[in-house]
């Protein structure tokens, strides 16, 4: 249904049993305010986040909530624990004013009789596997394995209990196969191989274009062919300005080719009436493709501007 989980901003110590830690204040505020951020822009949210033992953390506080669309909802699975949302009310469902509801249901499995049902027989159905390997009845324990271990109480006139902590770790990268000196020897190729393509992609582009450079010149008017110098100069100097300018500054540079964007639709504007059919094309192809550029560029900036905004 598209759902995501939100990764935390900062860097968390490792879970040794699978439940959730307490996090720091600094690592909390972050959460929350990134936590805030994605449920002002999500319809439903679902909150997990549960301490064994402790208060469960609130990860949305009323302004959070408020600043929600109407009609979205919350769905908080910690509200037995107190719940992850400030205005939870554990055991019932509520509305805000501003038209979120918040489930605060504290028994949702006993609420869905027939999945719960179905998820504990299917449990008890792998725990059954796991145990009797051979499917004859008979128990053959493992203690080596994570889940039977967890599970001994007892065995052999030994206390089991309690069981040592599960280790949580991701699973294993899969090995790479070891690279030979033939191996390298056919990537280094396969490289300049494809250099050599992308060096005669690059002339016969070249090619191309001075042929269409030169059809242009041979059907302009003669008056008009000086223009093609203070062109071409423009292209070369936009060029090395624009590739030599630091990132830090690709933003206002965005405003200034805006600017420029402007005068080439304002230019293009007053010729698409022309006579002459071809030059009235050209006009209306640059007008859209100004529009487009001064649209997006704008669009662009304010996205990267957006991000260095404090709320």
């Amino acid at each position: 249904m598209g759902a995501q989980f939100v990764p935390l901003p900062s860097a968390q110590e490792v879970s040794s049993d699978g439940y959730a830690k307490e996090m720091s204040a600094d690592q909390a505020s972050a959460a929350n305010a990134l936590y805030a951020q994605q449920a002002a822009e999500s319809d439903v949210v679902i909150t997990t986040a549960s301490i064994p033992g402790r208060r469960a953390p609130v990860l949305l506080d009323r302004s959070a909530i408020e600043a929600m669309r109407p009609g979205s909802v919350i769905i908080d699975m910690a509200a037995a624990t107190g719940g992850n949302t400030e205005l939870t009310v554990p055991g019932q469902v509520v509305t805000t004013d501003g038209g979120v509801t918040i489930v605060g249901h504290t028994d949702l499995a006993g609420m869905l009789p027939a999945q719960a049902t179905q998820l504990y027989g299917r449990n008890i159905v792998n725990l059954l596997s796991l145990v009797t390997p051979d499917k004859d009845g008979t128990l053959a324990l493992d203690l080596d394995d994570e889940v039977v271990r967890a599970i001994a109480v007892t065995h052999d006139g030994e206390l089991l209990w309690p069981p040592p902590p599960i280790q949580v770790s991701a699973a294993p990268a899969a090995s790479q196969p070891e690279r030979t000196a033939a191996d390298d020897a056919a990537a280094q190729e396969a490289a300049r191989a494809a250099q050599a393509r992308s060096r005669s992609r690059q002339w016969l582009g070249l090619a191309a274009a001075t042929l269409v450079a030169a059809a242009l010149v041979l059907v302009t008017p003669s008056a008009a062919t000086s223009h093609y110098i203070v062109l071409m100069l423009s292209v070369i100097l936009g060029f090395h300005v624009i590739s030599n300018v630091t990132p830090a500054l690709h933003t206002p540079l965005m405003s200034v080719t805006n600017a420029i964007s402007g005068i080439i639709l304002v230019g293009a504007i007053s010729q698409v009436g022309h006579p002459h059919p071809l030059i009235s094309a050209i006009s209306l192809a640059a007008v859209v493709l100004a529009t487009i550029n001064i649209v997006g560029g704008f669009a662009v900036t304010h996205r990267m501007l957006a991000m260095f905004t404090k709320d």
